[in-house]
Protein backbone atom coordinates (compact mmCIF):
# COMPACT_ATOMS: atom_id res chain seq x y z
CA UNK A 1 0.00 0.00 0.00
CA UNK A 2 1.31 3.42 -0.91
CA UNK A 3 1.76 6.32 1.44
CA UNK A 4 -1.30 8.36 2.35
CA UNK A 5 -1.78 11.24 -0.07
CA UNK A 6 -1.23 14.83 0.96
CA UNK A 7 -4.37 16.99 0.84
CA UNK A 8 -3.16 18.97 -2.20
CA UNK A 9 -2.30 15.82 -4.13
CA UNK A 10 -5.63 14.26 -3.17
CA UNK A 11 -7.57 17.27 -4.48
CA UNK A 12 -5.57 17.16 -7.72
CA UNK A 13 -6.54 13.51 -8.22
CA UNK A 14 -10.20 14.33 -7.57
CA UNK A 15 -10.08 17.25 -10.01
CA UNK A 16 -8.47 15.02 -12.64
CA UNK A 17 -11.32 12.52 -12.25
CA UNK A 18 -13.90 15.32 -12.51
CA UNK A 19 -12.29 16.67 -15.71
CA UNK A 20 -12.43 13.19 -17.22
CA UNK A 21 -16.06 12.82 -16.14
CA UNK A 22 -17.09 16.18 -17.64
CA UNK A 23 -15.69 15.03 -20.95
CA UNK A 24 -17.99 12.01 -20.63
CA UNK A 25 -21.32 13.78 -19.98
CA UNK A 26 -20.52 14.29 -16.27
CA UNK A 27 -20.31 10.55 -15.58
CA UNK A 28 -17.55 8.15 -14.58
CA UNK A 29 -17.38 4.48 -13.57
CA UNK A 30 -16.70 3.54 -9.96
CA UNK A 31 -13.99 1.17 -11.21
CA UNK A 32 -11.99 4.13 -12.58
CA UNK A 33 -12.20 5.95 -9.24
CA UNK A 34 -11.10 2.87 -7.31
CA UNK A 35 -8.22 2.32 -9.73
CA UNK A 36 -7.07 5.95 -9.39
CA UNK A 37 -6.80 5.60 -5.60
CA UNK A 38 -5.74 1.95 -5.43
CA UNK A 39 -2.25 2.78 -4.12
CA UNK A 40 -3.27 5.85 -2.12
CA UNK A 41 -3.38 4.27 1.33
CA UNK A 42 -6.77 5.84 2.09
CA UNK A 43 -9.00 4.20 4.69
CA UNK A 44 -12.49 2.97 3.82
CA UNK A 45 -14.08 6.04 5.39
CA UNK A 46 -11.69 8.39 3.60
CA UNK A 47 -12.44 6.66 0.30
CA UNK A 48 -16.15 7.07 0.94
CA UNK A 49 -15.56 10.80 1.52
CA UNK A 50 -13.70 10.98 -1.81
CA UNK A 51 -16.73 9.47 -3.56
CA UNK A 52 -19.02 12.00 -1.88
CA UNK A 53 -16.75 14.89 -2.88
CA UNK A 54 -16.94 13.76 -6.50
CA UNK A 55 -20.74 13.39 -6.29
CA UNK A 56 -21.01 16.88 -4.75
CA UNK A 57 -19.40 18.26 -7.91
CA UNK A 58 -22.42 17.05 -9.91
CA UNK A 59 -20.58 13.99 -11.23
CA UNK A 60 -22.64 10.83 -11.68
CA UNK A 61 -20.80 7.70 -10.54
CA UNK A 62 -21.80 4.55 -12.38
CA UNK A 63 -21.55 1.15 -10.70
CA UNK A 64 -19.14 -1.37 -12.19
CA UNK A 65 -21.02 -2.75 -15.18
CA UNK A 66 -18.90 -5.20 -17.12
CA UNK A 67 -20.35 -5.93 -20.56
CA UNK A 68 -18.43 -9.20 -20.79
CA UNK A 69 -19.86 -10.24 -17.43
CA UNK A 70 -23.38 -9.40 -18.62
CA UNK A 71 -22.94 -11.62 -21.65
CA UNK A 72 -21.59 -14.36 -19.38
CA UNK A 73 -24.77 -14.10 -17.31
CA UNK A 74 -26.92 -14.42 -20.42
CA UNK A 75 -24.87 -17.43 -21.48
CA UNK A 76 -25.43 -19.05 -18.07
CA UNK A 77 -21.93 -18.51 -16.66
CA UNK A 78 -21.69 -16.76 -13.29
CA UNK A 79 -18.92 -14.25 -12.90
CA UNK A 80 -18.39 -12.15 -9.77
CA UNK A 81 -18.19 -8.42 -10.21
CA UNK A 82 -16.57 -5.88 -7.90
CA UNK A 83 -20.08 -4.83 -6.86
CA UNK A 84 -20.62 -8.23 -5.25
CA UNK A 85 -18.26 -7.15 -2.48
CA UNK A 86 -20.53 -4.19 -1.75
CA UNK A 87 -23.53 -6.31 -0.75
CA UNK A 88 -24.49 -5.47 2.84
CA UNK A 89 -24.63 -9.19 3.64
CA UNK A 90 -22.77 -12.01 1.98
CA UNK A 91 -25.18 -13.87 -0.32
CA UNK A 92 -23.36 -16.80 -1.89
CA UNK A 93 -26.50 -18.09 -3.56
CA UNK A 94 -27.10 -14.81 -5.40
CA UNK A 95 -24.65 -15.36 -8.23
CA UNK A 96 -25.92 -18.87 -8.76
CA UNK A 97 -29.47 -17.59 -9.09
CA UNK A 98 -28.41 -14.58 -11.10
CA UNK A 99 -26.60 -16.72 -13.65
CA UNK A 100 -29.99 -17.83 -14.96
CA UNK A 101 -31.94 -15.31 -17.01
CA UNK A 102 -34.95 -14.22 -14.94
CA UNK A 103 -38.18 -15.28 -16.61
CA UNK A 104 -40.51 -12.38 -15.85
CA UNK A 105 -43.54 -14.40 -16.96
CA UNK A 106 -42.79 -16.98 -14.28
CA UNK A 107 -42.16 -14.53 -11.43
CA UNK A 108 -44.57 -15.19 -8.56
CA UNK A 109 -45.00 -11.69 -7.17
CA UNK A 110 -46.41 -12.84 -3.82
CA UNK A 111 -43.97 -15.66 -3.12
CA UNK A 112 -41.78 -15.12 -0.07
CA UNK A 113 -43.13 -11.75 1.04
CA UNK A 114 -45.84 -10.44 3.34
CA UNK A 115 -49.27 -9.73 1.92
CA UNK A 116 -50.11 -6.43 3.61
CA UNK A 117 -52.66 -4.33 1.73
CA UNK A 118 -50.22 -1.74 0.25
CA UNK A 119 -47.91 -4.53 -0.93
CA UNK A 120 -50.75 -6.55 -2.42
CA UNK A 121 -52.17 -3.50 -4.18
CA UNK A 122 -48.79 -2.63 -5.73
CA UNK A 123 -48.09 -6.19 -6.87
CA UNK A 124 -51.58 -6.51 -8.31
CA UNK A 125 -51.09 -3.28 -10.25
CA UNK A 126 -47.73 -4.20 -11.81
CA UNK A 127 -48.99 -7.72 -12.52
CA UNK A 128 -51.43 -6.28 -15.06
CA UNK A 129 -48.63 -4.75 -17.16
CA UNK A 130 -47.94 -6.83 -20.25
CA UNK A 131 -44.35 -7.89 -20.92
CA UNK A 132 -42.35 -7.09 -24.05
CA UNK A 133 -41.03 -9.34 -26.76
CA UNK A 134 -37.39 -8.95 -27.81
CA UNK A 135 -38.50 -7.07 -30.92
CA UNK A 136 -40.76 -4.70 -28.96
CA UNK A 137 -38.00 -4.05 -26.41
CA UNK A 138 -35.48 -3.22 -29.13
CA UNK A 139 -37.90 -0.87 -30.91
CA UNK A 140 -38.83 0.93 -27.69
CA UNK A 141 -35.16 1.26 -26.68
CA UNK A 142 -34.35 2.90 -30.04
CA UNK A 143 -37.25 5.32 -29.57
CA UNK A 144 -36.08 6.01 -26.00
CA UNK A 145 -32.64 6.98 -27.31
CA UNK A 146 -34.34 9.43 -29.64
CA UNK A 147 -36.00 11.16 -26.67
CA UNK A 148 -39.38 9.39 -26.62
CA UNK A 149 -40.50 9.60 -22.96
CA UNK A 150 -43.48 7.31 -23.54
CA UNK A 151 -41.15 4.57 -24.81
CA UNK A 152 -38.92 5.01 -21.76
CA UNK A 153 -41.95 4.75 -19.46
CA UNK A 154 -43.11 1.56 -21.20
CA UNK A 155 -39.68 -0.05 -20.78
CA UNK A 156 -39.69 0.81 -17.07
CA UNK A 157 -43.20 -0.52 -16.45
CA UNK A 158 -42.49 -3.77 -18.30
CA UNK A 159 -39.57 -4.51 -15.95
CA UNK A 160 -41.11 -3.64 -12.58
CA UNK A 161 -41.51 -7.37 -11.88
CA UNK A 162 -37.74 -7.71 -12.18
CA UNK A 163 -37.33 -5.23 -9.33
CA UNK A 164 -39.72 -7.25 -7.15
CA UNK A 165 -37.82 -10.46 -7.94
CA UNK A 166 -34.51 -8.90 -6.85
CA UNK A 167 -35.94 -6.98 -3.86
CA UNK A 168 -37.24 -10.25 -2.33
CA UNK A 169 -33.66 -11.41 -1.82
CA UNK A 170 -32.90 -8.48 0.49
CA UNK A 171 -35.92 -8.61 2.81
CA UNK A 172 -35.18 -8.91 6.52
CA UNK A 173 -32.07 -6.76 6.34
CA UNK A 174 -33.37 -3.59 7.96
CA UNK A 175 -35.64 -2.08 5.27
CA UNK A 176 -39.28 -2.79 4.48
CA UNK A 177 -40.12 -4.61 1.27
CA UNK A 178 -41.80 -1.57 -0.30
CA UNK A 179 -38.76 0.59 0.51
CA UNK A 180 -36.52 -1.99 -1.18
CA UNK A 181 -38.80 -1.96 -4.23
CA UNK A 182 -38.75 1.84 -4.30
CA UNK A 183 -34.93 1.91 -4.28
CA UNK A 184 -34.83 -0.84 -6.88
CA UNK A 185 -37.19 1.13 -9.11
CA UNK A 186 -34.80 4.10 -8.98
CA UNK A 187 -32.02 1.77 -10.13
CA UNK A 188 -34.27 0.42 -12.89
CA UNK A 189 -34.97 3.95 -14.14
CA UNK A 190 -31.26 4.69 -14.32
CA UNK A 191 -30.61 1.37 -16.06
CA UNK A 192 -33.28 2.11 -18.67
CA UNK A 193 -31.82 5.58 -19.26
CA UNK A 194 -28.37 4.13 -19.93
CA UNK A 195 -29.45 0.99 -21.83
CA UNK A 196 -28.02 0.68 -25.33
CA UNK A 197 -29.90 -1.93 -27.43
CA UNK A 198 -27.01 -2.09 -29.89
CA UNK A 199 -24.79 -3.81 -27.28
CA UNK A 200 -26.61 -7.07 -27.87
CA UNK A 201 -27.93 -7.97 -24.43
CA UNK A 202 -31.39 -7.80 -22.88
CA UNK A 203 -32.58 -4.84 -20.83
CA UNK A 204 -33.53 -7.13 -17.93
CA UNK A 205 -29.97 -8.46 -17.67
CA UNK A 206 -28.40 -5.00 -17.94
CA UNK A 207 -30.87 -3.37 -15.53
CA UNK A 208 -30.22 -6.07 -12.92
CA UNK A 209 -26.82 -4.50 -12.20
CA UNK A 210 -28.35 -1.06 -11.62
CA UNK A 211 -31.19 -2.42 -9.47
CA UNK A 212 -28.80 -4.37 -7.25
CA UNK A 213 -26.47 -1.38 -6.93
CA UNK A 214 -29.34 0.90 -5.91
CA UNK A 215 -30.75 -1.58 -3.37
CA UNK A 216 -27.40 -2.42 -1.78
CA UNK A 217 -26.42 1.25 -1.57
CA UNK A 218 -29.74 2.03 0.14
CA UNK A 219 -29.22 -0.81 2.61
CA UNK A 220 -25.76 0.50 3.45
CA UNK A 221 -27.10 4.05 3.91
CA UNK A 222 -30.47 3.45 5.57
CA UNK A 223 -30.77 -0.05 7.04
CA UNK A 224 -28.61 0.63 10.07
CA UNK A 225 -29.30 3.12 12.86
CA UNK A 226 -25.72 4.36 12.51
CA UNK A 227 -24.66 4.65 8.87
CA UNK A 228 -21.66 2.60 7.79
CA UNK A 229 -19.67 3.89 4.77
CA UNK A 230 -20.12 1.72 1.67
CA UNK A 231 -16.42 0.91 1.53
CA UNK A 232 -16.49 -0.18 5.18
CA UNK A 233 -19.46 -2.44 4.35
CA UNK A 234 -17.17 -4.20 1.89
CA UNK A 235 -14.57 -4.74 4.61
CA UNK A 236 -17.20 -5.99 7.07
CA UNK A 237 -18.45 -8.47 4.45
CA UNK A 238 -14.95 -9.82 3.88
CA UNK A 239 -14.40 -10.26 7.60
CA UNK A 240 -17.78 -11.96 8.09
CA UNK A 241 -17.07 -14.33 5.22
CA UNK A 242 -13.64 -15.21 6.65
CA UNK A 243 -15.18 -15.66 10.11
CA UNK A 244 -17.68 -18.22 8.77
CA UNK A 245 -15.00 -20.00 6.76
CA UNK A 246 -12.63 -20.32 9.74
CA UNK A 247 -15.47 -21.46 12.00
CA UNK A 248 -16.14 -24.37 9.62
CA UNK A 249 -12.45 -25.22 9.26
CA UNK A 250 -11.47 -24.91 12.93
CA UNK A 251 -14.68 -26.10 14.56
CA UNK A 252 -14.87 -23.03 16.80
CA UNK A 253 -15.20 -19.25 16.56
CA UNK A 254 -11.84 -17.81 15.42
CA UNK A 255 -10.07 -15.43 17.77
CA UNK A 256 -9.24 -11.84 16.84
CA UNK A 257 -5.62 -12.88 16.33
CA UNK A 258 -6.57 -15.71 13.92
CA UNK A 259 -8.86 -13.40 11.95
CA UNK A 260 -6.15 -10.75 11.74
CA UNK A 261 -3.63 -13.27 10.38
CA UNK A 262 -5.97 -14.56 7.65
CA UNK A 263 -7.17 -11.06 6.67
CA UNK A 264 -3.63 -9.62 6.71
CA UNK A 265 -4.71 -6.90 9.15
CA UNK A 266 -3.61 -5.77 12.58
CA UNK A 267 -5.59 -7.01 15.59
CA UNK A 268 -6.55 -3.41 16.39
CA UNK A 269 -8.02 -3.01 12.89
CA UNK A 270 -10.07 -6.23 13.22
CA UNK A 271 -11.43 -5.08 16.59
CA UNK A 272 -12.30 -1.69 15.09
CA UNK A 273 -14.22 -3.38 12.24
CA UNK A 274 -16.04 -5.63 14.74
CA UNK A 275 -17.03 -2.57 16.74
CA UNK A 276 -18.37 -0.79 13.65
CA UNK A 277 -20.26 -3.92 12.53
CA UNK A 278 -22.15 -4.22 15.82
CA UNK A 279 -25.85 -3.39 15.70
CA UNK A 280 -27.06 -1.01 18.42
CA UNK A 281 -29.55 -2.55 20.85
CA UNK A 282 -32.85 -0.85 21.63
CA UNK A 283 -33.49 0.10 25.25
CA UNK A 284 -37.06 -1.07 24.61
CA UNK A 285 -35.93 -4.67 23.95
CA UNK A 286 -38.10 -6.99 26.12
CA UNK A 287 -36.24 -8.91 28.83
CA UNK A 288 -37.49 -12.05 30.57
CA UNK A 289 -39.98 -14.73 29.65
CA UNK A 290 -43.03 -12.60 30.41
CA UNK A 291 -41.67 -9.55 28.55
CA UNK A 292 -42.60 -7.37 31.51
CA UNK A 293 -39.21 -5.61 31.62
CA UNK A 294 -37.13 -3.69 29.10
CA UNK A 295 -33.37 -3.61 28.60
CA UNK A 296 -33.37 0.03 29.69
CA UNK A 297 -34.54 -1.02 33.17
CA UNK A 298 -31.20 -2.77 33.74
CA UNK A 299 -28.85 -0.12 32.32
CA UNK A 300 -27.22 1.96 35.04
CA UNK A 301 -27.38 5.75 34.71
CA UNK A 302 -24.00 7.11 35.79
CA UNK A 303 -25.53 10.57 36.27
CA UNK A 304 -28.03 9.45 38.91
CA UNK A 305 -26.84 9.72 42.52
CA UNK A 306 -27.20 6.75 44.85
CA UNK A 307 -29.36 7.38 47.95
CA UNK A 308 -26.18 7.60 50.09
CA UNK A 309 -24.55 10.10 47.72
CA UNK A 310 -27.73 12.15 47.61
CA UNK A 311 -27.89 12.38 51.42
CA UNK A 312 -24.20 13.37 51.56
CA UNK A 313 -24.77 16.09 48.94
CA UNK A 314 -27.69 17.54 50.93
CA UNK A 315 -25.68 17.52 54.17
CA UNK A 316 -22.65 19.10 52.47
CA UNK A 317 -24.85 21.87 51.09
CA UNK A 318 -26.26 22.56 54.55
CA UNK A 319 -22.75 22.78 56.06
CA UNK A 320 -21.57 25.11 53.28
CA UNK A 321 -24.58 27.38 53.85
CA UNK A 322 -23.74 27.36 57.57
CA UNK A 323 -20.13 28.34 56.84
CA UNK A 324 -21.19 31.14 54.50
CA UNK A 325 -23.51 32.40 57.21
CA UNK A 326 -20.44 33.30 59.27
CA UNK A 327 -19.31 35.77 56.59
CA UNK A 328 -20.43 39.34 56.04
CA UNK A 329 -23.20 39.70 53.47
CA UNK A 330 -20.95 41.16 50.74
CA UNK A 331 -18.27 38.50 51.35
CA UNK A 332 -20.91 35.75 51.13
CA UNK A 333 -22.31 37.14 47.88
CA UNK A 334 -18.83 37.42 46.32
CA UNK A 335 -17.98 33.79 47.18
CA UNK A 336 -21.35 32.56 45.88
CA UNK A 337 -20.90 34.40 42.57
CA UNK A 338 -17.20 33.61 42.11
CA UNK A 339 -17.70 29.85 42.60
CA UNK A 340 -21.19 29.56 41.10
CA UNK A 341 -22.62 27.99 44.26
CA UNK A 342 -26.23 28.80 43.37
CA UNK A 343 -26.46 28.41 39.59
CA UNK A 344 -23.31 26.39 38.77
CA UNK A 345 -21.90 29.28 36.71
CA UNK A 346 -18.67 30.74 38.20
CA UNK A 347 -18.10 34.46 37.44
CA UNK A 348 -14.84 36.24 36.69
CA UNK A 349 -13.50 39.00 38.94
CA UNK A 350 -14.58 41.54 36.33
CA UNK A 351 -18.14 40.16 36.14
CA UNK A 352 -18.53 40.22 39.93
CA UNK A 353 -17.05 43.74 40.03
CA UNK A 354 -19.77 44.96 37.66
CA UNK A 355 -22.42 43.39 39.93
CA UNK A 356 -21.19 45.49 42.88
CA UNK A 357 -19.99 48.47 40.84
CA UNK A 358 -16.40 48.16 42.12
CA UNK A 359 -13.05 47.27 40.53
CA UNK A 360 -11.93 43.68 39.93
CA UNK A 361 -9.04 44.31 42.37
CA UNK A 362 -11.50 45.18 45.14
CA UNK A 363 -13.41 41.94 44.47
CA UNK A 364 -10.13 39.98 44.63
CA UNK A 365 -9.40 41.50 48.05
CA UNK A 366 -12.90 40.68 49.37
CA UNK A 367 -12.60 37.12 48.06
CA UNK A 368 -9.15 36.59 49.62
CA UNK A 369 -10.39 37.85 53.01
CA UNK A 370 -13.47 35.60 52.89
CA UNK A 371 -11.41 32.51 51.97
CA UNK A 372 -9.02 33.15 54.88
CA UNK A 373 -12.00 33.12 57.23
CA UNK A 374 -13.35 29.89 55.71
CA UNK A 375 -9.96 28.19 56.04
CA UNK A 376 -9.98 28.75 59.77
CA UNK A 377 -9.56 25.25 61.32
CA UNK A 378 -12.58 25.68 63.55
CA UNK A 379 -14.85 26.54 60.61
CA UNK A 380 -13.36 24.18 57.99
CA UNK A 381 -13.72 21.21 60.35
CA UNK A 382 -17.46 21.15 59.52
CA UNK A 383 -16.87 20.04 55.91
CA UNK A 384 -13.47 18.34 56.19
CA UNK A 385 -15.05 14.87 56.53
CA UNK A 386 -16.85 15.33 53.18
CA UNK A 387 -13.59 16.04 51.36
CA UNK A 388 -11.65 12.94 52.49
Amino acid sequence: MGEILEREELLKKIEKICVKARANKNAIDMSEILESFRQSGLSEEQMDNVVRLIENRKIEINPVVDEAAIKDLEAGKAKASPDDELLPLDDESFLKEESEEIDLDAVDLLEGIGTEDPVRMYLKEIGTVSLLSAEEEYALAIRKQQGDEAAKQRLIEANLRLVVSIAKRYTGRGMSFLDLVQEGNLGLIKGVEKFDPEKGFKLSTYATWWIRQSVTRALADQARTIRVPVHMVETINKMSKMQRKLTLELGYEPSVKELAEHLDMSEDKVQEIMQIAREPASLETPIGEEDDSNLGDFVADANVLTPESNVEAVMLREHIDSLLGDLKERERQVIVLRFGLEDGHPRTLEEVGKEFNVTRERIRQIEAKALRKLRNPVRSKRIRDFLT
